[in-house]
């Protein structure tokens, strides 16, 4: 936690969930804007292929404060997005005017908060779910896949490593029309 506050004591509470978000998602800019609205239109464009026809509704599980909702409406102004997100402060600063709601990842175990949508969105979250949340979430996250899953996954074997190897992922069941995105 110095690392990130190395000039005074560490902030609590929703100061240090904003802090968090402010040094990871936007003052560290994370690969940058123009980097999300590629793998946003990788996604739309591997959905409408396999779909065959424009996506109209995406949901989008660990979506933070909502970041692919701006791209995804810049190339689908008519998509309906609906984010879930386990911080109490993307949430409730931008809950309302994004569309987003509490929920973590082993919630989907029973959440069904929508009909299955075209897209669902599970960007650069699945490598910080301990492995029995995930266990949990994966069986509901395929039942609300009616087109295509977009879901970054680290592995062992990768740069980052999570302590999952590969196999981990490729052991849990997936209905067919389920497409993975994984990072090399």
């Amino acid at each position: 936690m110095g690392a990130v506050f190395p000039d005074r004591a560490p902030p609590h509470g929703q100061d240090l969930r904003r802090r968090l978000f402010q040094r990871w998602y936007r003052r560290a800019d994370i690969g940058g804007s123009a980097r999300l609205a590629r793998k946003v239109a990788l996604a739309v464009a591997s959905a409408e292929y396999y779909l065959e026809r424009p996506i109209r509704s995406v949901l989008d599980i660990g979506c933070g404060e909502g970041a692919w909702r701006a791209p995804l409406l810049k190339l689908r102004p008519k998509v309906e997005y609906l984010g879930f997100d386990s911080s109490e402060y993307a949430v409730r600063r931008y809950g309302r005017t994004r569309n987003l709601h509490m929920a973590r990842f082993g919630d989907f175990a029973w959440l069904r908060p929508c009909a299955p949508v075209d897209l669902l969105v599970c960007s650069d979250v699945m490598h910080y779910v301990p492995d029995r949340e995930l266990r949990a979430g994966l069986a509901g996250v395929a039942e609300l896949t009616g087109g295509v899953a977009f879901l970054e996954t680290f592995a062992a074997e990768d740069a980052f490593d999570p302590a999952r190897p590969a196999r981990w992922y490729r052991a849990r069941p997936v209905p067919r029309s389920t497409c993975w995105s994984a990072r090399t």
